[in-house]
């Protein structure tokens, strides 16, 4: 693929990088049921987000409304962490994946990969996005999950070899950068996530107690 002459292309190997690769990694390969768990978080990770978040839409009180505002938020938040690492990926930086760059024999790839940009991290960009936009929110039964979940795929990703740690430090970098954008921005979402739950009658309630109270203090 051509790309601009302005785009750095550099794998950057560093001592961190390249000891903590082989550390993470070097425990692939060694247990079934350990690959298999490693596997799905570095590759079904944002599916399963997905799936949970239609699971909390509905698991949520009928009347409230903010929570599910904030999963919205941090639905924005992950793609926005995606469209920046696009950017970066494809006008600024362009890392060669490890497998590309390190000796045969040196590393155990557990997933196949394109051999496309390393740097930062699309699964750990979009899995912080969608923690990072939970926070403060939502109910902890929503958030702790989703930053655990961020978590898991970060490791999951460099365990399989298909990223260097930098990699999905950066994509955390990303995605946290994108809720923080985003979240301020929650009172401008609201009217579109009440219109998607009228149809529900969720917030129901909650609009009724609204009126009733502005029309009492008139």
């Amino acid at each position: 693929m051509e790309r601009s002459d302005r785009v750095i292309h550099a794998a950057l190997l560093n001592p961190f990088d390249v000891h903590v690769y082989h550390l993470v990694n070097g425990l692939a390969g060694k247990n079934k049921l350990l690959d298999d768990v490693m596997i799905f978080f570095a590759k079904d990770a944002l599916e399963l987000y997905a799936a949970l978040f239609i699971a909390y839409w509905f698991a949520l009180p009928k009347e409230d409304l903010r929570s599910r505002n904030q999963l919205a938020v941090a639905g924005l938040s992950g793609v926005l962490a995606l469209v920046l690492n696009v950017v970066i990926s494809h006008f600024l930086w362009f890392r060669p994946r490890p497998f590309v760059v390190l000796p045969k024999g040196t590393y155990m790839q557990l997933i196949p990969h394109p051999a496309d940009a390393s740097f930062p991290s699309d699964h750990s960009a979009g899995s912080w996005g969608f923690a990072g936009g939970s926070w403060g929110r939502t109910p902890r039964w929503i958030s702790v999950p989703f930053t655990v979940i961020a978590v898991l795929v970060m490791f999951a990703r460099v365990f399989v070899g298909v990223h260097y740690p930098t990699d999905v430090i950066g994509g955390m970098a990303v995605g946290l950068v994108a809720s923080a954008v985003v979240r301020p921005l929650a009172s401008r979402i609201m009217p579109i996530t009440r219109l998607v739950a009228k149809p529900f009658g969720y917030g129901k309630a909650t609009e009724e107690a609204q009126r009733a109270g502005r029309t009492s203090r008139g």
